[in-house]
């Protein structure tokens, strides 16, 4: 049996609070779903550490526990200079969150940064931050996310399918 390719994906919001948690949870289900979760490292972030060391926003717990994402356990934390090492993909929520990353990005790690909704193919869309709206907001930012990760999970499918003899393209 051959290896199957590791694929790390950063989803990163402005505090890793609202959007980013719950990008990481329906992405993680999204695979799951796929049967592919265990090719894949998971994670988010946030551009600023206003939030370092909480827990997600309780309107993105309760949108994310409501369909069936538990998000509970996760802290928020600002994106570091090594998270351009580690991670494939570095996904911002909108156009601020791109610009800010790709201003701290070596210029090694530039092209693994998008815009998520742009990346997953679902158009140059920005998901917007529910933080100081209501319910449905945070209900509207999950249906875009759920499509999202499912887009993206569909996407990367084949990456984690494939054997790691390094015939693969270096595209993603």
């Amino acid at each position: 049996m051959s290896a199957k390719a590791q694929i790390s994906v950063l989803f990163v919001c402005l505090g890793n609070i609202c959007r980013s948690p719950l990008a990481e949870g329906v992405f993680r289900k999204a695979l799951e779903a796929r049967g592919i979760g265990d090719g894949f490292t998971v994670d988010s972030a946030g551009t600023g550490a206003w939030h370092a060391g909480s827990a997600p926003d309780p309107r993105s717990v309760t949108i994310a526990t409501q369909h069936r994402v538990d998000i509970s356990g996760q802290k928020a934390r600002k994106v570091v200079r090594s998270d351009f090492e580690r991670f494939d993909l570095i996904l911002g929520m909108d156009i601020s969150n791109c610009e800010e990353l790709l201003a701290i990005a070596p210029d090694s790690a530039r092209d693994r940064v998008h815009l998520f909704m742009a990346y997953a193919g679902l158009g140059n869309l920005e998901v917007p931050d529910p933080y100081y709206g209501g319910t449905d907001g945070f209900l509207a930012v999950y249906r875009m996310i759920r499509d999202a990760s499912e887009a993206l999970a569909a996407r990367l499918d084949w990456r984690v399918s494939a054997p790691a003899s390094g015939h693969t393209s270096s595209t993603m």
